[in-house]
């Protein structure tokens, strides 16, 4: 009877977080039909508010140039961009090089300010720090290995001028910039086209829910004071100031034609240690988060905790039940070889 139980609420699990995810591919499949059909124009916007571009940099001397470079080059008022360049606690030539890319003659009268930061808190501590030097309206994040497309901040300004009051934050899609390096590479570039193009689409086409990723995303300045900035030390400070946004009743704006290529793990010993640091974060954040589970928080708070519970939680522990019971009968199906008349422990009926 028990072996029966984990059964079924094993298939029960499995099957409820398909048909979840079901849901969220056919809101995307019907926002791409919607907007495939939508020419894409980049036209003057109404008004061209300040951005505070914030790259955090931690030994970043191999790609540091190129983003700086790109950030500096986007189609967006030159005027209108204020560039903040941390290099957090560096041992190589980051800052160096951040310096070179200054002191060129194109750049010389644009609004660059170096931060050489010896301080803690990891890249939160650093957005930090950056909040208490931003004079912009917005403040925008690159990581300093993602390359914004020519047009990303662009189109992430016009998706928060369309409801500044509502929507808080704006955030775009990521591609892998080292795609073509090896297999593993282009598998990450996969993984990440999914989720963003699918899991991220569709949540906010269904529900208006978005997230905070790493980078190519902008938030109101002001909104980021007045909730006391971001955690500290946080694994995944994204997800955490996410809920933050959620819970306030605003919203974080998809502006899916924005775009920026990041930098991925190229070792499978790099690749381990990003995903431990994001799942150990993401865990953190869903626990600190489970009580609006239970609580008057806003339904878009709910949801997406549920959602994350049963992504980290419910999800896995269903499939590792089911590895569970799949190898328990493999192995006395084995046995039964040998001994026969042994009966599976895990079967709906008494017969194998």
């Amino acid at each position: 009877m028990i072996s029966q139980i984990l059964m079924i609420v094993t298939l029960v699990s499995i099957w409820l977080s398909l048909i979840m995810e079901l849901i969220v591919i056919s809101s995307a499949t019907l926002f791409w039909l919607k907007k495939s059909q939508e020419a894409t124009i980049v036209k003057k916007l109404k008004r061209y508010p300040l951005i505070t571009i914030v790259v955090p940099a931690h030994n970043e001397e191999i790609v540091i140039s190129q983003t700086v470079r790109a950030i500096l080059n986007l189609n967006y008022p030159a005027d209108k961009i204020e560039l903040l360049l941390f290099a957090d606690n560096c041992q190589d030539d980051t800052y160096q090089i951040m310096q070179q890319v200054k002191n060129l003659p194109e750049y010389q009268t644009r609004k660059i300010q170096l931060i050489r930061r010896q301080g803690t808190g990891g890249k939160a501590g650093v957005l930090n720090d950056a909040l208490k030097l931003a004079h912009g309206e917005y403040l925008g994040i690159y990581d300093a290995d993602a390359i914004p497309e020519k047009n990303a901040l662009y189109f992430l300004v016009a998706k928060v001028l369309e409801d500044p009051a509502r929507q808080i934050a704006a955030f775009g899609r990521n591609k892998t910039r080292n795609a073509r390096q090896n297999f593993l590479t282009k598998y990450i570039n996969q993984e990440i086209v999914v989720t963003q193009r699918i899991q991220h689409v569709g949540l906010w086409n269904l529900f208006k829910i978005g997230r905070i990723p790493g980078t190519n995303f902008i938030i109101n300045r002001q909104f980021v004071e007045k909730i006391g900035g971001w955690q500290n030390g946080a694994l995944t400070e994204d997800t955490d100031i996410s809920f933050k946004i959620m819970q306030s009743g605003k919203l974080i704006a998809l502006a899916y034609n924005s775009e920026a290529f990041q930098q991925e793990p190229e070792s499978l010993k790099s690749y381990y240690y990003q995903r431990k640091r994001w799942a150990k974060g993401n865990y953190e954040v869903v626990i600190s988060n489970f009580k609006h589970l239970f609580d008057l928080s806003n339904w878009r708070v709910k949801l997406e905790t549920f959602y994350y519970v049963c992504t980290f939680f419910w999800f896995n522990a269903a499939i590792i039940l089911s590895d569970f019971i799949f190898l328990a009968n493999v192995v006395f199906l084995l046995i039964s070889t040998f001994i026969p008349g042994i009966v599976l422990p895990f079967t709906f009926s008494d017969s194998n």
